[in-house]
């Protein structure tokens, strides 16, 4: 167990310039989690990329987050967590500028990877920082709900912002938008934040990091190979057998080392344990939709780059209303009411979804987007905060870190299955024959390869069929995403208690 060095008590002046500083930080992380989203029917085109290749660009930084996480909040807690934001803020502008000069999907795969580096060492030492910095309850209270809103103000702002560039000046201005606002981050965190770092420098389990970031990496790399081929394909199986193998290993690994990378005991507190896993669900939900509306927006709407990101709004708009709303109902009707409701609202959305079809209206889309979206803003943030509430400030970290890597895998895996279903029923509907090989691949790559080829080939009749093959993978996944919610509502249902606020006190109290 680590102490803390005791850190200098910080005038009104300078606790809101740290906080703005670490704002900034969040900030700009806010923004490139939907923006990509945005850009992936343009990506399509200029860089000939595939579903698969589409589904890396997200995965490749989703994946790399995920898997250092928990190793980037030890490193704050060693070497200092101003200098451990200051070096991701500046990794993170760096790399911004390396997807700016990609010219190939592979390149900007990789550029994405080196993105997640950054990121996974902003997050859970900013959280660190903050329960540091902003001792008292009501300091603390403001300070994370600050937080969370400089963190969220990105996704309205992404896909808006992304289509303003895209539209009048390419989408490599999507990466370059990064820059100054992570360098001008890393100099406000230098200039204004106290360094702070534990008295007892953690080991890093160095073993637990390889075993949980190849086993995430081999399982997500099997699902996605599964949509581009088949479930049975051979490369498939033993991808998805390895990555089930090495994460088994991680999990018996972490009970038996001294100074493992996670708190295996928290897994036997309820609320944290629901709390996780139905965030998971959540983030699920929501990394899936954003991967196929702006695909739809734009290849089946005709609608450009900035009318798409004016489209999420409502969706964006839903999820705002639904969190500020949830937190009054839960005080009166309690934490799994409130969850449960949530689950059901977004589960009722996604099966309205399911019926668009080539006549549907925005109106149409925008009332079920709107639907799906108060529903996630009902359950997301009600997870978090319930799992939260269980941590003590000894293990706040860890336990902070561990959610944070429950949220982006649950991201990654919801873009790699629902891309998964998406590109195999598509493919399934595209009728190729007849065309030229290079056509025809081209056809089965993307809808907008499928465009590409049909206006290549002058066939009206192939693109119809395009857009129809595609309009069924959407449907079908939105059933898909009605399954997952309708799980959720039931795990809410088991596994979160009445209250979750006398629960996680509890817990807390028991696990001191």
């Amino acid at each position: 167990m680590t102490t803390t060095t005791p850190e200098p008590t910080l005038t009104g002046a300078r606790r809101f310039g740290v906080l703005i500083a670490l704002c900034l930080a969040v900030l700009v992380l806010g923004l490139d989690a939907t923006v990509l989203n945005v850009a992936l029917p343009t990506l399509a085109k200029d860089l000939d990329a595939s579903t698969g290749q589409l589904q890396w660009m997200a995965n490749s930084y989703n994946l790399v987050l995920a898997a250092l996480l928990l190793p980037a909040g030890l490193l704050g807690d060693r070497y200092g967590r101003r200098k451990i934001i200051a070096i991701a803020l500046t990794l993170f502008g760096l790399a911004s500028l390396a997807c700016a000069l990609s010219d190939s999907a592979g390149q900007l795969i990789a550029a994405r990877a080196f993105l997640g580096i950054g990121a996974a060492m902003i997050v859970p030492v900013t959280l660190s920082l903050i329960t540091v910095l902003f001792r008292g309850d009501d300091e603390r209270r403001k300070a994370i709900g600050f937080f969370v809103v400089a963190n969220s103000i990105g996704m309205p702002l992404g896909p808006i912002v992304g289509g303003l560039l895209l539209d009048h000046a390419g989408w490599q201005w999507i990466f370059v938008i990064n820059i100054p606002i992570a360098f001008l981050a890393a100099l406000a965190v230098t200039l204004l934040v106290p360094e702070s770092r534990s008295a007892n420098r953690p080991a890093i389990d160095w073993l637990g990091i390889l075993l949980s970031s190849t086993g995430l990496a081999a399982l997500v790399y099997g699902v996605t190979k599964a949509g581009e081929s088949s479930w049975t394909d051979s490369v498939t199986i033993v991808f998805l057998g390895l990555g089930v193998v090495l994460i088994a290993g991680f999990l018996l690994w972490q009970r038996r080392t001294t100074e493992p990378l996670i708190q295996l005991r928290l897994f036997r507190e309820r609320v944290f344990t629901g709390g996780a896993v139905l965030l998971t669900v959540s983030v699920f939900a929501l990394f899936g939709l954003l991967f196929t509306l702006p695909q739809y927006f734009q290849g089946i709407s005709g609608s450009d780059a900035l009318y798409t990101g004016l489209k999420l709004l409502p969706f964006i708009g839903g999820m705002t209303v639904g969190a500020k709303l949830a937190g009054p109902v839960e005080s009166k009707l309690g934490t799994r009411l409130v969850m449960l409701a949530g689950f059901v609202v977004m589960a009722a959305g996604f099966v309205a979804g399911a019926f668009t079809g080539l006549g549907s209206g925005y109106g149409f889309t925008a009332s079920w987007i709107v639907v799906v979206g108060f529903g996630l803003g009902c359950s997301m943030p009600q997870a978090m905060n319930a799992a939260l509430g269980v941590l003590d400030p000894e293990r706040a970290g860890t336990g902070s870190a561990l959610l944070q890597t429950f949220r982006q895998v649950g991201g990654t895996v919801g873009v790699a299955v629902i891309g998964t279903v998406l590109n195999s029923v598509y493919r399934h509907h595209v009728d190729t024959t007849g065309l030229p090989a290079q056509l025809a691949d081209a056809a089965q790559r993307s809808l907008a390869g499928g465009l590409a080829a049909a206006a290549k080939a002058g066939s009206p009749a192939l693109a119809a069929n395009v857009r129809d093959a595609f309009l069924t993978s959407l449907n079908i996944t939105m059933w898909v995403s009605a399954g997952i919610a309708v799980a959720g509502a039931f795990l809410a249902a088991v596994l979160m208690p009445k209250h979750a606020v006398q629960a996680s006190a509890a817990d807390a109290i028991r696990s001191r």
